[in-house]
């Protein structure tokens, strides 16, 4: 099933909740780098959030399709679901390999609203993209972990009550292979701050809530620990492959957003005594992106079918944002354009628009870093980094 047409009572649950929140709300948050917490909340509220958690924690049970409906149908109408994404794509991991008693304890909870899994802390300053060189370090102490180390571009962090956290438990040099020796941990944010964790905002060019973690001798709880210790690597790859898709959902409705936009201007525009959309010059742009975006959308549906039916899917995760995140920083370009001077005022949404789609040609993972994976493992090209 094309995913554009799947979920169609979701979708247009969405869309609904999504109208009370306009252009004007998100342009205010962005001028003063707010949280969107009154849509969040309701977003929670209507369950959308729990889209994901099984029925017997309090959730929809729904698969990963359904939350990249939601994540695309946001995006689509003119929000920004990068606010509150991070508790899709971390169910990933949390179902797949927490504990029994750690789902019991955290998942209602979790769908009812009163805790927020917000935070998914991988990446390092001197890591970067390189997961398995960072430094972060967990030592056993007894019953607990003690964690030191530092994190940076962790999204939500001030807006979380929870973090999925990913730290060295052996060293690097020993361990046979450097995917072994890394394990995840659920941080209990609220506990955490001020008594070995600091947070620390980075302002960006959009509002995206970033920060940077510093641990200090922070002690956590050794049932923190999710799955086995030092199997974390294999255990983030879940989150990581459904962050990818679900990225890829937003694109797409980035993508969609600008198109429909640039659609509009173009029929009403009139310069030299006709609408601009009369011109091939705008029309043929408008046309590359729709074709573009519908062809990034198939692979997206592939993504999401093999996700949910439990097959490997690494590559097409990564060719789905790799080619949705085209589609959408291409049609963010095109709208701009065609729009003129007028694109560039902050009142006509597109400019915020524009900042945000463009983070992803960068994140999750870079581009470049897609195309050196995909000459790699589906091209058996030599290994290049």
């Amino acid at each position: 099933m094309n995913m554009q047409s799947s979920y169609p009572e979701i979708r247009e649950a969405v869309r609904t909740l999504c109208a009370r929140y306009p252009g004007e709300y998100w342009r205010a948050l962005d001028r003063e780098r707010g949280y969107p917490t009154e849509f969040v909340q309701e977003l929670t509220e209507a369950g959308f959030l729990a889209a994901l958690i099984p029925e017997e924690h309090g959730g929809a049970g729904l698969p990963l399709g359904a939350a990249a409906a939601i994540l695309e149908e946001i995006a689509r109408s003119g929000g920004n679901p990068a606010a509150c994404h991070a508790q899709m794509y971390t169910m990933g991991t949390v179902l797949r390999h927490g504990s029994d008693a750690q789902k019991a304890h955290y998942l209602p909870a979790i769908a009812r609203g009163d805790l927020r899994l917000q935070a998914f802390g991988v990446t390092e300053p001197g890591a970067g993209t390189d997961t398995t060189n960072i430094r972060t370090f967990a030592r056993r102490a007894g019953d607990r972990y003690v964690v030191s180390g530092q994190k940076v571009w962790i999204s939500r962090a001030q807006h979380s009550d929870l973090l999925l956290l990913l730290a060295r438990t052996t060293p690097r040099d020993q361990v046979a292979r450097r995917t072994e020796g890394l394990s995840v941990f659920l941080v209990d944010l609220r506990t955490a701050v001020g008594n070995g964790l600091t947070i620390r905002p980075v302002r960006t060019m959009m509002n995206h809530h970033s920060t940077e973690l510093f641990f200090d001798d922070l002690e956590i709880p050794a049932n923190s620990l999710i799955g086995e210790e030092g199997k974390g690597f294999r255990y983030i790859l879940d989150g990581m492959n459904a962050e990818r898709i679900l990225i890829a959902a937003e694109c797409l409705g980035d993508a969609r957003w600008f198109i429909a936009r640039a659609c509009d201007y173009a029929r009403e525009r009139e310069v030299f005594g006709r609408p601009i959309g009369m011109n091939q010059g705008v029309q043929f742009p408008i046309a590359r992106c729709h074709a573009e975006t519908e062809a990034a959308s198939l692979m997206v549906d592939r993504a999401v079918a093999l996700f949910d039916a439990g097959a490997r899917c690494g590559a097409e995760a990564n060719m789905a944002k790799l080619l949705a995140a085209d589609a959408s920083w291409h049609a963010a370009d095109m709208c701009l354009q065609t729009h003129g001077g007028f694109g560039f005022a902050e009142d006509m949404d597109i400019e915020r628009k524009f900042r945000e789609t463009r983070l992803y040609q960068v994140a999750p993972i870079s581009t470049n870093l897609i195309l050196a994976y995909l000459a790699e493992h589906e091209l058996g090209l030599p290994r290049s980094y």
